[in-house]
């Protein structure tokens, strides 16, 4: 198989090349858990009910999502890096160790989240109600941790390595597959909840055997070799170091989410717990072309930073800054002139319609400021430069999301909690840009950096 050099040819055409299959594989691997809740949203009787127990348990996936991400957006830049330099045992060394840690971690995130899955899910805003449904879905759900970890953790060295296609279609196989088996389980087998998580564990599953599979082959250019499947630690170290920003990220989502439905179910009850559901699948989803965007420049920017192409970086930097930005524009104008096709793709219980098309013309407010946050976070860490990247996470979610989460409600209402999100956007966003361009992009190609 070909060894991509990243430091060859038009940076737009890279990222591209990078991008485009990433957001298809990260689309589908969305899939995943979206098309859950679409089914379940409109299960005869007791769709919103079902839809906010899955609702409840979005903090303990993000969790999981969390840890996944402290792992591999810690290893794969510094495995890009180390590509880039030419050096190839440390960058295989990195990758066992990440394969390594993945797994370690999932086994003990699984016993904890199943053994305390009661006080867990009442401590995140489960009504007696939406308990039932969200404890069906997640004492399925946590059986496929480990291939979860895996699968979404160890694809970014394939992309890492330049080949994208292969990692779109590593999540693609097990999307798909989530597809049919999701209406069997759900209404073929009369399975409701607990039919959406059995099948998305055997999907995810499958996704983990074709991503170690693949790595696993002769004919790529870094591949998991076995007597590297161990933790060295001067490596899991780095890798932590430089992860930790994407686990804040994801860390801090979690907090905000338990924030989120413990405040709605105070000042707006189960149904509001539900349409923050629909707003959250409806932004992973629009969410995912600059995701996309974003993780296609990564390795681009970090291959040419290993190798000292300072001027393809800072190009890289600006076609992913622009993208991101008109496209985020575009999304926010089909959310605000349609947000009622959203909220019914995801229910149809006419009581959710109204509050949440109030909602999402709140929640969405700030959405084009997005993309600056995560064109300067992913600088950050396609450089190594964890400590920027990791105030940045805090300071959006952490020190400005959540705080609001809780005080505007007391002036606004249940709006309040949707209000918190666009002005987060905004300042969080534009701090963590500008705070980029003159720490990294002015200084690159002028002095060291």
């Amino acid at each position: 198989m070909k060894n991509l050099d990243f430091s060859k040819g038009k940076i737009s055409n890279l990222i591209l090349a990078q991008a485009l299959p990433l957001t298809v594989a990260q689309l589908v691997h969305l899939l995943y858990n979206i098309v859950d809740r679409i089914y379940l949203g409109h299960l005869p009787g007791h769709g919103s009910m079902a839809l906010t127990g899955v609702g409840i348990t979005f903090p303990i996936i993000t969790l999981i999502a969390a840890f996944t991400n402290l792992y591999g957006t810690g290893g794969t830049p510094l495995f890009s890096i180390a590509r880039g330099a030419k050096d190839e045992e440390r960058a295989e060394k990195l990758m066992g160790t990440t394969a390594c840690l993945l797994a370690v971690t999932s086994i003990v995130l699984m016993a904890v989240c199943y053994v305390f899955r009661k006080p867990i899910l009442y401590a995140f805003g489960a009504s007696d109600a939406s308990y039932a449904y969200a404890d069906q879905y997640l004492q399925i759900y946590l059986l496929g941790t480990l291939f979860s970890m895996t699968a979404t953790g160890m694809n970014g060295f394939i992309n890492a390595q330049g080949f994208p296609r292969m990692g779109m279609l590593t999540v693609m196989i097990g999307a798909v597959l989530n597809l049919i088996l999701d209406p069997l389980f759900i209404f073929g087998f009369n399975m409701g909840v607990r039919g959406a998580a059995a099948a998305t564990v055997i999907s995810q599953v499958v996704s983990a055997v074709w991503v170690v599979r693949f790595l696993l082959k002769d004919t790529i250019p870094v591949r998991l070799k076995q007597h590297n499947f161990r933790i060295v630690p001067s490596m899991a170290s780095e890798i932590i170091k430089v992860g930790t920003a994407g686990f804040v990220m994801q860390g801090t989502n979690c907090l905000v989410q338990v924030l989120c439905n413990r405040t709605l179910s105070i000042y707006g009850g189960d149904l509001y717990v539900g349409v923050m559901t629909v707003l959250n699948s409806v932004r992973e989803i629009l969410s995912l072309p600059v995701s996309g965007m974003t993780g296609g420049a990564q390795p681009v920017i970090g291959y040419n930073y290993g190798a000292k192409e300072y001027g393809r970086v800072k190009s890289a930097i600006r076609f992913m800054t622009l993208i991101g930005s008109a496209y985020t524009v575009c999304a926010w104008l089909i959310v605000f002139l349609f947000p009622g096709f959203f909220i019914r793709l995801f229910s149809s219980d006419a009581a959710m319609i109204t509050p949440g098309i109030s909602a999402m013309h709140i929640y969405f407010f700030g959405f084009p400021l997005m993309s600056f946050q995560m064109s300067g976070q992913t600088t950050f860490q396609s450089l190594g430069k964890s400590k920027y990247a990791i105030f940045f996470s805090l300071l959006r979610k952490a020190f400005i999301v959540a705080p609001l989460t809780v005080l505007l409600p007391k002036l606004m209402g249940v709006n309040g909690v949707f209000a918190a999100e666009p002005v987060s956007n905004a300042l969080g966003g534009l701090a963590c840009f500008i705070t980029m361009y003159f720490v990294v992009y002015r200084k690159l190609g002028k002095e060291a950096v």
